[in-house]
């Protein structure tokens, strides 16, 4: 079993099944997003529902997949640039995949991990992590609001996502043809759902972003 974890093979697996996990979870996180385009207390609603306890031992789980995934992601990336050059894993087939994000997932991957970064300092220090320390928890919709204020900020959102619009777009197809789902014919079609998947999912929080920014800065809304 060990020698299967520690094989190539099992390398890229451990990195496709984490980075599937990791999207599992993005559509979590993006559904209760959304909720800020019904209303603030909808909203709130959703964060009181993500910090209760059932829910909030999640947590460790899914900062454990996210560790594997960036471990797995430098092992692989380094073992490549060591043995094949510029080749990158998964991608059997150079004439059909070479495009930018697929030559550049680990600076994608680097990018996306500073603005988690950002994110979590914005969002998870001030709510999970001061309840848990006993500290005043803002309502979400008060913090969404105060976070997404100043438009430098909403645009560097933005960007950042747009970052993981191109990583979860190539991500996604490439953790299927990794697990071996990579006929000629469900291989387009796997394509043709990663951009659909990716585009839905970036699309959301753009949208949750921009209305937290509007609302913010509408005096009407302040008023």
């Amino acid at each position: 079993m060990a020698n299967i974890f520690s094989s190539s093979i099992g390398k890229k697996l451990i990195m496709s099944l984490s980075g599937l996990f990791l999207i599992l979870f993005l559509f979590v996180h993006a559904f209760v997003n959304s909720l800020s385009l019904i209303s603030d207390e909808a909203f709130n609603a959703g964060c009181e529902f993500m910090a209760l306890p059932i829910v909030s031992v999640i947590v460790p789980v899914l900062a454990f997949g996210f560790l594997i995934h960036i471990i797995y992601a430098f092992i692989l990336s380094i073992g490549n640039l060591k043995a094949r050059g510029s080749e990158r894993y998964a991608v059997p087939n150079r004439a059909k995949t070479d495009d930018w994000a697929s030559k550049n997932m680990l600076v994608l991957g680097v990018i996306i991990i500073l603005g988690i970064a950002l994110h979590l300092t914005d969002f998870w220090a001030k709510m999970q992590l001061a309840d848990w320390t006993g500290n005043e928890v803002p309502a979400g919709a008060t913090l969404m609001h105060a976070t997404f204020k100043p438009l430098w900020l909403t645009i560097l959102y933005i960007v950042w996502f747009i970052f993981l619009w191109l990583h979860l777009n190539h991500g996604f197809w490439s953790a299927i043809q990794t697990i071996g789902w990579n006929n000629d014919i469900w291989m387009k079609r796997w394509k043709a759902i990663g951009l659909v998947v990716s585009s839905i999912l970036v699309l959301v929080f753009i949208a949750v972003a921009i209305n937290a920014h509007l609302v913010a800065n509408c005096p009407c809304c302040c008023a």
